[in-house]
Order: C-alpha cells, then sequence, then structure tokens
C-alpha cells in the first residue's frame, strides 16, 4: 500500500498542494514570506551544520507554527540544559520560525522544506538526525517515508485525534494507516486520543498515553513570572484585578459593558485588557468604549499612573505575566472563533471566564466541569459572573483553587516523554 499512496501524493496530491500555495502567496504576504525564507534554505543549512559542534545525539523537532512549538520547548530545554544533546528546529510556518530564531536552547533553527522526494532526501542526509519529533501533528510523507528508509526513529508528541477527524473517513484513513506503520512511537494527550490511534491497527506498543506538555510549560512559565514585576505595587494596591487576555472585539462587546456596570457598584476592581491584536485601531476602540465614564491608561504610559481604572495592554509577549496579578481572568478568542489558551491563567489559582465557542479546548471543557472555570453567553451573564466572584472572596478563592488542582494534576508528561526519548537513542 505504500508503493501505492506514494504514487497517488506525489504525482495527483503534491502538484496540487503546491500551485495552491503559490497561487495562495499571491494574495497572503505571510505565505509569501514562508516561500522566500525557503529560497537558499539547503546552502543555509550545510552551513550551519559544519559549525555545529556536536556534544551528543542530534534530536530534531518539527513543529507546524509557534504554538505547536511552545508545546516543545520544555522537552528541547530538559533534552538541552541536562542531557547536553544537540537540537534542531523546524517550522513549516513563517509565524513559528520568525518568532523563534533566536531560541537560545536550539543549534539549528530553519524552514522545512517543501515535501518532495528530493528534498527529503537532501534535508534527511545534510542534518543525518539521530530522532526526528513532531509536534501534534504536521506529517508530511515523503519526509516520514525518507526517514524510515534510513532507519531513524519518528516520534509524534503531544498526539491528538478525534474519533470524527477527517483522518477516519474512508481513504483518508488508508492512506494514514500506511503513514502510521513507520511512525515508532505515538505519545497521545489522553486516554481517548490514544484509543482513536488504534483504530488505525497501531500496535498496543506503538501508542502511549505520556499527557500534555502544555501544562508544564505553563507552570515553568509562571514560576519565572512570579519574580517578574511588570506593574508597581502601588499600581494595584487594594485592588481586585480582572484581567481580560486575548481578547476580540466580540470577546469585548460582552465584557466591557458588564465591567462597566461592575465598577458603580465595586470601586475596588481594576481591569487590564490585552487585546490579541493590539494595533492603534483596536486600542483607539477601547478607549474610546469608556470615554467620559472610566479614565484609561495604555499599559507603556504606566509611569504616570493617576488612578485610572483600566489599564489597555499596547504591547504583545506579556500575557502570561500579566495573569500574575489577576484575582479573576477572562480568556479571548471564545465569543469569534476559538478560545484562546485558559491555561495560562488557570495556573495561577483563579477562576477563568470565558464565552461558549470551547469546542477547541479540552482544558476549557475540564475546567468548567470542575468549576474552576466559568462559561458566559452575554452582557448580562458577564455581569452576574463578575458581582459574584468580586463580591465573595472564599467563592473566588474555592474556584481558583479547582483550576490550580487541575494544573498540577496534569504536570509530568515532559519527563514521561524524556524517558521514551532515551529508550530509543
Amino acid at each position: 500500500m505504500k508503493s501505492f499512496w506514494s504514487l497517488v501524493y506525489n504525482i495527483f496530491f503534491l502538484p496540487v498542494l503546491y500551485l495552491l500555495l503559490r497561487l495562495a502567496g499571491l494574495f497572503k504576504q505571510k505565505i509569501r514570506r514562508g516561500i522566500a525564507g525557503r529560497k537558499n534554505l539547503f546552502e543555509d543549512l550545510k552551513a550551519s551544520t559544519k559549525s555545529l559542534k556536536r556534544t551528543g545525539k542530534l534530536i530534531w523537532f518539527h513543529s507546524a507554527s509557534l504554538g505547536e512549538f511552545e508545546q516543545a520547548k520544555p522537552i528541547i530545554e530538559k533534552l538541552k540544559i541536562e542531557k547536553k544533546e544537540n537540537i534542531i528546529v523546524t517550522f513549516f510556518s513563517p509565524s513559528g520560525f520568525d518568532n523563534s530564531r533566536k531560541y537560545p536552547y536550539a543549534d539549528i533553527i530553519t524552514y522545512l522544506p517543501f515535501d518532495t522526494k528530493r528534498n527529503a532526501q537532501k534535508f534527511v542526509s545534510i542534518i543525518k538526525p539521530d530522532l526526528y519529533i513532531m509536534m501534534r501533528y504536521d506529517i508530511w510523507p515523503n519526509l516520514i517515508w525518507k526517514l524510515k528508509q534510513n532507519n531513524i526513529p519518528i516520534f509524534i508528541v503531544d498526539a491528538t485525534m478525534k474519533n470524527n477527524s477527517s483522518r477516519t473517513l474512508p481513504g483518508i484513513k488508508s492512506f494514514h494507516k500506511s503513514l502510521y506503520k513507520d511512525i515508532s512511537k505515538i505519545l497521545t494527550v489522553s486516554k481517548a486520543d490514544a484509543e482513536a490511534f488504534k483504530l488505525f491497527d497501531m500496535e498496543n506498543d506503538i501508542v502511549s498515553v505520556v499527557g500534555d506538555t502544555r501544562f508544564d510549560r505553563v507552570y515553568q512559565k509562571s514560576l519565572e513570572a512570579i519574580d517578574k514585576k511588570l506593574i508597581h505595587p502601588d499600581v494595584l494596591e487594594n485592588k481586585k484585578v480582572f484581567v481580560a487576555g486575548s481578547t476580540w472585539e466580540q470577546d469585548e462587546e460582552v465584557i466591557l459593558p458588564a465591567y462597566t456596570k461592575l465598577v458603580k457598584y465595586d470601586k475596588d476592581v481594576i481591569l487590564i485588557i490585552a487585546p490579541h491584536e493590539p494595533t492603534v485601531l483596536h486600542l483607539e476602540k477601547i478607549e474610546n468604549e469608556f470615554a467620559g465614564n472610566i479614565k484609561t491608561i495604555r499599559f507603556s504610559y504606566l509611569n504616570n499612573y493617576s488612578g485610572e481604572r483600566v489599564i489597555i495592554v499596547d504591547s504583545i509577549g506579556i500575557l502570561l505575566r500579566l495573569y500574575t496579578f489577576a484575582d479573576v481572568a477572562f480568556v479571548g478568542g471564545s465569543f469569534k472563533q476559538n478560545v484562546h489558551n485558559v491555561l495560562e491563567a488557570a495556573v495561577y489559582g483563579i477562576p477563568v471566564m470565558f464565552g461558549p465557542k470551547i469546542s477547541n479546548s479540552q482544558e476549557a471543557k475540564e475546567l468548567l466541569e470542575r468549576g474552576g472555570g466559568l462559561m458566559i453567553r452575554g452582557k448580562r451573564e458577564a455581569y452576574r459572573r463578575l458581582r459574584s466572584l468580586f463580591s465573595d472572596k472564599d467563592l473566588r478563592q474555592a474556584r481558583g483553587k479547582i483550576s490550580l488542582d487541575y494544573v498540577q494534576e496534569n504536570i509530568g508528561a515532559t519527563n514521561k516523554i524524556i524517558d521514551e526519548i532515551e529508550r530509543v537513542i
């Protein structure tokens, strides 16, 4: 079957995919950036590998984009710091590559070439990895087949598989069965994911449940964040803090009116809002929502703080550290399309609010079921939840403890993955 699917993939699917990428590149700058970034890929890779001082095994991590790479970081850092292994990191997406090229724990960071047979052969022959690890799901067939041909172990880490996944559809399932037979180890997030992978006739010793490294990552980052005082203590002294993170306009249409009503009854609550895209227009729109009613200040002007009730974050990359100040959090995306990372707030032991669109997040569903998470469906419900939480410290702390317990129960996936890696290299 492998020969059949190789023929189908290389003669029919791959040329169509390449054409679509080229066409999309005419309209989307991000895709053009990715194509341009691969221009001298092999020449740069040869130069990097020649200057690489191999202190241990060479382990190759591949992530589709930045989110998957965040999940890889706890594993990479443990391998680099404690085991002294060499690390190469590849990305398919420009968002991952552009934001990670200065990552200090990787020896080489590069794009993954387009998945032709020739490119796969060249890439593998240049770097000669001892192990290939792909995060979650970004499986490229020619690369997998070439690695298998060279007897290089292949892992899928933080693997997920829904029972209704498109990968289980007729034809597509047969294709993936062929691919998965060449995988050395599939390390899943949950038992349900492991059972779903077994629908592809995987052998029991190939699929193992180890958990999700996102818990390890947010916990690690939370410990680092606690020591970094982004806001002077005087600003938040005797205040109750509501942090709304990664918000879109659809989230703000619910949260901002609820907060405006709340401050009429609770003079001690302060809002820190970090929009997902802090463009000038977006920041001005938030300011206009409060104009004439509540004083606002942008985060970059906090040195001039004079009692403003709303702090609008006008930079990116600091949200996780801002949650350290929160008594209650709202995680955005949940009124737009998909909720963002609820674990970044839950790790601080606080109640986590979100909207109704959480089908993408097993963590949000679990928090909701346990009581650490609270779903809101509109302005009135948002206000009632906020009023209840901020007027009852015991309730706040009880729900926050549920959030923290959930995170702490799921820490430890990284060590289990390292154990699996050490068995093969």
